[in-house]
């Protein structure tokens, strides 16, 4: 299979708010040096959702993390929006995070001493910004945590614990919101229910989402699926079902 980018499809569906340009990343030096990605390029467009599969060791919690500013790169470049990231210090680096990004993991970073209510407001009061009501009420009311809203983590159930991060992140209005292994703790069910939101995110309110999953049933959910191999991406699947996920997966695997 040859490297692809996502530049066509992207342009498609409107202006990019992430773009990812010939990025490397090596971990170590000499014998030792290991290179995670390999001069990989790709374009997400507003309002879309794209999923980032491979095996593991591929490089797809790599690619994430780079482009989400969590990880440094070795070189090429990373752009959300107007704004070159690979150069920024580390306080405009996290100033751009707080402000502009959202994320949810798969562990699902509460704070037990808080409320769920008090969990969803963390970013935007770190920021000194007080959120909009109505978009509180929409997000809460969407994820069916309105009587929950006075529980602590330990009240709720991994899945309502994930749909808090997830209202939490997407609170601030996000130009991308970044999701690794989002159902990775959670049972079938409750997964469903938070990758059902983030479809929904995207639709109605024109969220971009990047997610990494080794499911094919949440890739399923994207608009289309990067695939990595080797630090590559390798092949891309507009449009995903479940059949045709396992179906690049057997190849790549061949």
């Amino acid at each position: 299979m040859t490297q692809t980018t996502a530049a066509p499809h992207a342009a498609q569906l409107g202006g990019p708010v992430a773009v990812a340009t010939d990025l490397v990343k090596s971990y170590g030096t000499g014998d030792g040096a290991v290179t995670a990605l390999r001069g990989v390029s790709a374009v997400f467009a507003r309002g879309q959702f794209t999923a980032i599969m491979g095996p593991s060791g591929s490089g797809k919690s790599t690619f994430l993390h780079c482009l989400a500013g969590l990880d440094t790169v070795t070189s090429g470049s990373v752009r959300i929006g107007d704004v070159e990231i690979t150069g920024l210090s580390r306080t405009r680096l996290t100033k751009l995070r707080r402000d502009r990004l959202g994320f949810v993991f798969q562990s699902f970073n509460l704070l037990p001493m808080l409320t769920a209510e008090e969990n969803i407001r963390l970013t935007g009061r770190l920021g000194n910004r007080r959120a909009d009501r109505r978009w509180f009420d929409t997000i809460v009311d969407a994820l069916g945590l309105r009587g929950r809203l006075s529980h602590r983590p330990s009240e709720l159930s991994g899945g309502q614990q994930q749909r808090v991060a997830v209202a939490r992140a997407l609170l601030t209005r996000p130009e991308v919101l970044f999701a690794d292994e989002p159902t990775g703790n959670l049972d079938s069910r409750s997964g469903a229910e938070v990758l059902g939101f983030l479809r929904t995110a995207v639709d109605d309110y024109r969220q971009t989402v990047i997610m990494v999953t080794h499911d094919p049933g949440a890739a399923a959910h994207a608009d289309r699926v990067l695939f990595l191999a080797d630090g590559m991406i390798v092949h891309e699947l507009a449009a995903p079902t479940i059949d045709g996920v396992h179906a690049v997966m057997r190849r790549m695997e061949g």
